[in-house]
Formats: C-alpha cells, sequence, structure tokens
C-alpha cells in the first residue's frame, strides 16, 4: 500500500514563500560581495562542481543547515555568527525557500532568498566561478 502523503512539497514551498523575504535576481545581483549579507549557498556540492558558484557564497548543504546555524551544535559554523543579512540560494529557488523558513524559524534574523535561484542568477548574467568552494572549518 502506497504511502498516504496529506502535503505535499509544493504546499511546504508556497508556505515558505508567504514567510519569507524573496528578492528578485535584479536586486539578488547586486548583493554579492556586500558587507552587510552573507550569500549561503545550500546545493549539493555536486551541482557545484557541475554548474559553477557565486564568487564568495558560503557553502552550506542543505542537509547540515539546522546543525551549523545552532551555535549549541557540535556543528555550529562561524559563518552563522555575524551580524549581517542572510541571503539563501539554490539552483531553482525551491530548497532554497524552505532552506530560509527554517533559518528564521530558529532565530536567524535577517533571512531570504533569491527568487528562481543559481539559475536565475546564471541567466541573469550573475557573476560565476568554478574554482572550489572555501573549506569552512
Amino acid at each position: 500500500m502506497p504511502q498516504n502523503i496529506t502535503t505535499g512539497y509544493r504546499a511546504l514551498v508556497d508556505a515558505a514563500m508567504r514567510d519569507i523575504e524573496t528578492i528578485p535576481i535584479d536586486q539578488a545581483l547586486g548583493l554579492a560581495g556586500r558587507d552587510d549579507t552573507v550569500l549561503i549557498d545550500i546545493r549539493d556540492i555536486r551541482e557545484l562542481e557541475r554548474d559553477g558558484r557565486i564568487p564568495g557564497a558560503a557553502h552550506v548543504p542543505r542537509g547540515m543547515l539546522e546543525f551549523w546555524i545552532d551555535p549549541s551544535s557540535p556543528y555550529h559554523k562561524p559563518v552563522f555568527n555575524q551580524d549581517k543579512k542572510y541571503v539563501f540560494f539554490c539552483a531553482g529557488g525551491l530548497r532554497s525557500a524552505l532552506a530560509a523558513q527554517t533559518a528564521q524559524i530558529m532565530g536567524l534574523k535577517p533571512v531570504a532568498h533569491i527568487e528562481g535561484g543559481f539559475g536565475a542568477w546564471k541567466k541573469a548574467g550573475g557573476a560565476v566561478t568554478m574554482e572550489a568552494p572555501v573549506k569552512r572549518t
């Protein structure tokens, strides 16, 4: 007997979109390199290796997000100790909506996500590098 899923991914993403700030790509392009903003790339490492990444963006695998944000976690990362705006992105803007909502629920603020994600960034001519992400210790 198949599972009876009562809430699909689309409903979860739609709810997240209502709860968080979405930054249009034309505004997002101006965020790279700003001192008051941290771009958080939640894509899988294989996506970064295949498609490139935004220079200066922190790579935070989606599966580790909650553990890296929480200062009481043994996996906490200092990137989340800054008094800055955290702007999440993924490939297309769905996972990042969920990630930003989760970060906001955890108390990280302010947070937002990029409409259309990395795909929109590339299409709009945003800077992309094929260099490996900086190791976060």
